[in-house]
C-alpha cells in the first residue's frame, strides 16, 4: 500500500527535507506530525475503511497530509477541482457519495453553502496549518462497493455531460510510477520534483505528488502555475531540478524568460504531456530551460504515463516516446479489428496501471474495456522503433491548456439557455492554450439572444476553461447520413480560416 512506503519514506530520514512550500522546506519528521494530527482528527470523526473523502484544496502539505490519512485508516482520497461549476460539482458528488467534503480556505462561501444545502458535510482547511482541533464529521456512506485496494477516484465529466469517475488501486498508481523510473533513467533518488501541476488531475498527482516518495526525493509545492513569475521565483528559490508541466505552461514560462533576459540553470530534466507539445517551440525551450523537452503521454486510466521519450538523446521530437514497462499495445480499427504494427489505428492498451474499469458506469465499461483491454480513444502511428506518435482523438475532447472539456457538457448548458434550440461545441486552435470552445448554436424561431449573453451563461455554470470563447449563429449543421452532426466538418471550417 503506498501509506505504507510513505510512512517508510518518513520513518528513514526524519531529519532530511520533504517538500517546500511557501518560501520554508519541510523535513519529514514535520509532514510526518502533520499526517499523525490529520489521521487522528479524520479517525475520531468515524471515518472508517471503504469510504471516500472529496477533497478541493490546492497543492500544498495539508493536502499531502490528508490524502495519507485517508489511505492509512483504508479510505479512498477523491481530489477535486475546487473552480468546477456547481452544477457539475454537485453531480460528481453525487456519484461519489463521500464521507465528507474538504474545503480550501479559498473556496467561496457560496460554493460551500450549495454543498450544504445539498445535504454535504463540510470541513475548511487551511493549507499549511492543521491543529488538530479540526472536525471532519461526516456522513457514513455505503461501502458495499469497497476495493481494499482502491486508493483513488479521479473525476471528470463524461462525454455525455455526466460525471465520469476513474478509480484507480494502490497497485495502478505505484506500478505507474516505478514503470517511469524504469523506463526513464534520469530520474534518480534525491532529485527535487516541481509540483505545479494541478493535484486533483492523475498526471500531477501520481507523478508530483505519489512518485517522489517512491523516488525518495523532494517536491516543491507551488498551489498555482500563473502568474508564471511566481513559478519561476519557486523555482530560483526552490531548485527543483526536473520540472513536469504541460506545453501552455512552457510557452508561458519562456515568454516571461525571453523578456526579461534569463535563463534557468540547474535543470536535468523538463518533461511535457498533458497536450501537444508543439516541435515549433523547441529551440526557444531549450534555450530558456537548458535542456531539451521530453514529451510524454498519458490518460487517467492508465495512472496516467504510458509513453514517454526516455531521455533526450533518444528523443524523437514530434512523438510521445514509447510505452512503458508492462503496458501492452494493440492498434485497432474503429470496427475493432487488430491492425499490424508499426502503423495507424485506435490505440488499445493493456496492463497493471490501468484500471479495470469506470466507477459505477457498467454501459460504458462494456463500450471501453474489452476482454482485459482498454480503448484509448485515440488514433496513434507507431513507428517500426515503437515510438507512438498522436494523430487525432477519436473522441471529441478539446483540451484547453492540458485541461480535458468535453463539448456534450458544454453543450448541454448551452441547450438549457431558453432561446437555444441546438449547440455543438468543437475545437479551435489557439496559440496559447493549444484549443479553446466555440460553440455552434441555432437559435430558436424569433429569438435574438446575443453571443455575449451565452457566454455569460455558461460562465455562471462551468469552469473557466470549459466556456466557449466563440459563438456562432448558423441556420443549420453538417449532417451525415446517419443523422450524425459532422464536427470534423466544422473542426476542418475553423482550420482552414486560420
Amino acid at each position: 500500500m503506498l501509506n505504507e512506503i510513505i510512512d517508510g519514506y518518513i520513518k528513514a530520514a526524519p531529519e532530511k527535507n520533504c517538500l517546500w512550500f511557501n518560501h520554508v522546506w519541510w523535513n519529514r519528521k514535520r509532514f510526518g506530525e502533520l499526517a499523525d494530527k490529520c489521521t487522528d482528527a479524520l479517525r475520531a470523526s468515524g471515518f472508517e475503511a471503504g469510504q471516500r473523502l472529496a477533497v478541493l484544496m490546492p497543492n500544498s502539505p495539508v493536502m499531502l497530509a490528508v490524502m495519507l490519512a485517508t489511505w492509512r485508516l483504508g479510505g479512498v482520497f477523491c481530489p477535486l477541482n475546487e473552480k468546477t461549476g456547481e452544477i457539475s460539482l454537485l453531480k460528481t458528488l453525487d456519484l461519489l457519495k463521500p464521507f465528507a467534503v474538504v474545503l480550501s480556505d479559498s473556496v467561496k462561501a457560496d460554493l460551500e453553502d450549495a454543498l450544504k444545502n445539498a445535504g454535504r458535510s463540510c470541513v475548511r482547511l487551511s493549507p499549511e496549518k492543521f491543529t488538530g482541533e479540526e472536525k471532519f464529521a461526516g456522513t457514513p456512506a455505503p461501502a458495499d462497493d469497497y476495493d481494499k485496494t482502491l486508493a483513488v477516484i479521479f473525476s471528470t465529466s463524461g462525454t455525455t455531460g455526466d460525471p465520469k469517475a476513474v478509480p484507480l488501486t494502490h497497485g495502478n498508481l505505484e506500478d505507474n510510477c516505478r514503470a517511469c523510473l524504469e523506463h526513464v533513467p534520469d530520474l534518480q533518488p534525491g532529485d527535487s520534483l516541481l509540483n505545479v501541476l494541478p493535484n486533483f488531475h492523475a498526471f500531477g498527482f501520481t507523478i508530483c505528488c505519489v512518485l517522489p516518495f517512491i523516488l525518495d526525493a523532494t517536491q516543491v509545492q507551488v498551489t498555482s502555475f500563473m502568474p508564471p513569475s511566481n513559478t519561476l521565483k519557486a523555482i530560483d528559490e526552490a531548485k527543483p531540478n526536473i520540472l513536469l508541466l504541460v506545453p501552455t505552461m512552457l510557452g508561458f514560462a519562456a515568454s516571461l524568460l525571453e523578456r526579461q533576459g534569463k535563463k534557468l540553470t540547474g535543470i536535468k530534466l523538463l518533461i511535457a504531456g498533458g497536450d501537444r507539445y508543439n516541435p515549433k517551440m523547441d529551440d526557444r525551450v531549450t534555450a530558456a530551460f537548458g535542456v531539451p523537452v521530453i514529451e510524454g503521454y498519458g490518460i487517467t486510466e492508465c495512472s496516467p504515463v504510458l509513453a514517454v521519450n526516455p531521455k533526450p538523446s533518444v528523443r524523437k521530437l514530434g512523438t510521445v516516446g514509447t510505452a512503458l514497462p508492462r503496458f501492452e499495445l494493440q492498434l485497432r480499427s474503429e470496427g475493432g479489428e487488430i491492425l499490424p504494427m508499426p502503423g495507424e489505428g485506435v490505440l488499445w492498451t493493456r496492463g497493471p496501471s490501468v484500471t479495470s474499469g469506470y466507477y459505477h458506469a457498467e454501459e460504458i465499461n462494456h463500450e471501453r474495456f474489452v476482454d482485459g483491454w482498454f480503448n484509448t480513444g485515440d488514433y496513434v502511428h507507431i513507428d517500426e522503433d515503437g515510438y507512438i506518435k498522436i494523430l487525432d482523438r477519436v473522441t471529441d475532447i478539446i483540451i484547453v491548456g492540458g485541461f480535458n472539456v468535453y463539448p456534450q457538457e458544454v453543450e448541454a448548458i448551452l441547450t438549457e439557455h431558453p432561446a437555444v434550440q441546438t449547440a455543438v461545441v468543437v475545437g479551435m486552435p489557439n496559440d496559447i492554450s493549444g484549443e479553446v470552445p466555440k460553440a455552434f448554436v441555432i437559435r430558436e424561431k424569433d429569438s435574438n439572444v446575443t453571443e455575449g449573453e451565452l457566454v455569460k451563461f455558461c460562465k455562471d455554470r462551468l469552469s473557466h476553461y470549459k466556456v466557449p470563447r466563440v459563438v456562432e449563429f448558423i441556420d443549420s449543421l453538417p449532417i451525415s447520413s446517419t443523422g450524425k452532426v459532422l464536427r470534423r466538418v466544422l473542426r476542418q471550417q475553423e482550420r482552414d480560416k486560420r
